[in-house]
């Protein structure tokens, strides 16, 4: 922590600012590749003030700060510099007016008042006003397990876990569901979740390819595998019967069989509840 440049530019803010001790490495790991760069950087929540002039050391005279909070008193923090907005997170007609005057964005730090609402609907509100290669990164999302926050089975990470889930619908076997293609990818850390934004990436289409090279004819033991699998069934054992006349596949599903036997006993034990 005391070694990242976000933790450098933290101290050195002449205003007070408050952060979780790992949040840190996650700022370096997510945010060094835009440092010195002319980039529109925005955080909701701005508080005492202090977290605008850390970003401000953190990503150079470029970049361009702006500050997002429900109190009229953050207008202050326009006497040094910032562009700051009033309004509530929550609102999307607030972030309708926001997105009109300040235009496309290439980060966003939501450190707001982390409710599930306001979390997911600024998500909501600001994916399609981010530029490519840009971040709309959300912390303190522990609140999620939380109490006083919202209704649990609406909260943000519950909301992540569905956002999982479509990103691997893009998969070409499952085109009839609702893929998510307004981003690319997840990255998830303690309490902080980042969503990642490439357009070509995430609108590629999946479909199977091959190299061309040379096929050596390997037997592919995950087909074997189910086929271990079936001969549990009477019906299927017959139709599979001129693959158990061969001495080494017998082996082979007498093998498979036992492992997956043995894993169906062991690989639940990873799962919590």
């Amino acid at each position: 922590m005391k070694f990242t440049q976000s933790f450098k530019s933290f101290t050195q803010s002449p205003y007070r600012s408050i952060k979780h001790s790992t949040y840190f490495e996650v700022y370096d790991h997510l945010f060094l590749p835009y440092k010195g760069k002319p980039i529109t950087f925005v955080e909701i929540g701005v508080l005492g003030g202090g977290s605008l002039f850390m970003w401000r050391d953190y990503f150079g005279p470029q970049a361009r700060i702006i500050g997002v909070d429900l109190s009229p008193n953050a207008s202050k923090w326009q006497e040094h510099g910032f562009e700051i907005f009033i309004g509530s997170q929550s609102d999307p007609h607030f972030w309708n007016n926001f997105k009109a005057q300040v235009g496309r964005l290439d980060l966003v730090l939501d450190d707001g008042g982390h409710t599930y609402e306001q979390q997911i609907v600024t998500v909501e509100s600001l994916l399609d006003a981010m530029n490519d290669g840009g971040l709309l990164v959300v912390e303190d999302t522990h609140t999620s397990y939380m109490k006083g926050f919202g209704q649990t089975r609406y909260s943000f990470i519950e909301y992540v876990k569905q956002k999982i889930d479509q990103i691997n619908f893009r998969f070409a076997k499952f085109s009839t569901k609702p893929a998510e293609k307004r981003f690319w990818s997840i990255e998830i850390f303690d309490s902080i979740v980042a969503f990642r934004m490439n357009r070509q990436a995430s609108q590629l289409k999946s479909e199977l390819i091959d190299n061309g090279g040379q096929n050596d004819h390997a037997i592919d033991l995950r087909a074997q595998a189910q086929v271990a699998s079936a001969t549990h069934s009477t019906s299927t054992h017959s139709k599979l019967g001129f693959l158990l006349r061969c001495s080494y596949l017998k082996k082979v599903m007498v093998k498979l069989q036992q492992l997956i036997k043995y894993n169906k006993a062991t690989y639940k034990k990873y799962f919590i509840g």
